[in-house]
């Protein structure tokens, strides 16, 4: 069914097609009735007049304006010609509801004009001998009901053809906007991260070059100093560079930035110094830790504070006044875990969707952002009991 539904749609012209024949078998077979009253015209005329209303049908979808004309010119040859009203007129009340509905404008007022007026004209050419006036005249108006009704329905589906296409249009903009917020902001978190890792490097590098120094000064007076010193350098230039091949992709290149803008950047252990400021501000947090803490990659210690940065910032904007929250890390042998959970209300869905809101939820984006440079996972959502959650396990690569 639903096949011939689609195959009845792709080909509306076929189907106008099927209905004048229709229309037209119609017509021929009442005919002989519409000939035995008086002043009917000849039956070439009617055959003529049936063919060509019949024509308005079959053709009413693929232009209209032109098959309402051709109706218009049809009713009036009949008032000349003195051709009564037959079976196939009933196309007089198709193109008035299909102009109506997909018309010009002009066209569709046409229509509603020649409708309102067709039942009393045809009254007037041809009255019914035995009828009295009152009788004519309610005739009339229950011939006209039709018409004006055909029109009204024709009218109220051009009408919400036009605010459907408005929702779609609207709805496309509104996509194409939120895309491009998301871009947007993406783009800005990938240039913040391009920022701090200019901060990870030049850490790497500075320490590089004291090293250096240091063990070019001590070479001949203390050679185990000097082999402790190229020993640090090395360790430091591979993480530096694992650090740069896991984000070097990603980030935006010519940037410039103010002096004095860069600052050294945080780590795991001042997470609990960013707990302790939360508290102080007024959200009770509970910080725990499990595992053996030991030295990580600063791209790693770097993302892991950032993220429960975020998820307090979130907390407060979200959770409501009342609510509180926990901090765990975990050890892991080959992996950081981090667990930020609240007891508030949570945020909107849209936050924690793909994308976020538009104009909001961009924390998120950055979150994801942050994780997916180090190769972690992210799981952001509603907790079961209320209020939000978000997990994070970020790998601990060894550098190369």
């Amino acid at each position: 069914m639903q096949r011939l539904y689609d195959f009845l749609r792709r080909h509306p012209t076929g189907v106008d097609v099927f209905w004048a024949l229709v229309l037209l078998a119609v017509s021929v077979a009442t005919m002989g009735a519409a000939m035995s009253g008086d002043g009917t015209g000849s039956p070439v005329l009617i055959g003529a007049f049936s063919a060509l209303l019949c024509l308005v049908v079959a053709l009413r979808r693929r232009m209209p304006e032109k098959m309402l004309v051709l109706a218009v010119v049809l009713g009036l040859g009949q008032l000349l010609l003195d051709v009564s009203t037959m079976a196939a007129d009933f196309a007089m009340l198709v193109i008035v509801y299909t102009v109506a509905a997909t018309g010009a404008r002009w066209a569709s007022r046409l229509a509603l004009a020649t409708s309102l007026c067709a039942a009393a004209t045809a009254q007037l050419r041809w009255p019914g001998q035995e009828l009295n006036v009152a009788t004519q005249v309610a005739v009339t108006v229950f011939q006209t009901v039709p018409f004006a009704l055909a029109w009204v329905l024709g009218d109220s589906i051009r009408t919400r053809r036009a605010y459907f296409a408005q929702l779609e249009e609207r709805n496309a903009r509104l996509e194409k906007e939120r895309e491009a917020q998301a871009k947007v902001a993406v783009a800005a978190e990938r240039a913040r991260i391009a920022r701090e890792l200019h901060d990870v490097v030049a850490h790497n590098v500075s320490v590089m070059v004291v090293q250096a120094d240091g063990a070019a000064y001590v070479l001949d007076a203390a050679p185990d100093q000097a082999k402790m010193a190229l020993e640090t350098i090395s360790s430091t230039g591979r993480q530096a560079l694992a650090e740069m091949r896991r984000l070097l992709g990603v980030l935006r290149t010519g940037e410039h930035q103010e002096a004095g803008e860069y600052v050294p950047q945080p780590d795991v252990q001042q997470i609990e110094h960013l707990v302790q400021e939360c508290r102080g501000s007024g959200l009770p947090v509970d910080f725990e830790v499990e595992g053996t803490p030991r030295p990580l990659p600063s791209g790693v210690e770097l993302t892991a504070y950032r993220i429960v940065q975020e998820a307090l910032t979130n907390t407060r904007k979200h959770g409501g006044p009342n609510a509180g929250a926990s901090v765990r890390l975990v050890y892991f042998d080959d992996g950081l875990g981090l667990l930020v959970e609240d007891d508030g209300k949570g945020a909107p869905h849209e936050l924690y969707e793909e994308g976020g809101l538009d104009g909001q939820g961009h924390g998120l984006i950055g979150m994801r952002e942050r994780v997916g440079m180090v190769g972690g996972t992210l799981d952001a959502g509603p907790r079961p009991g209320g209020g939000f959650r978000i997990s994070v396990l970020l790998p601990l690569k060894a550098a190369h």
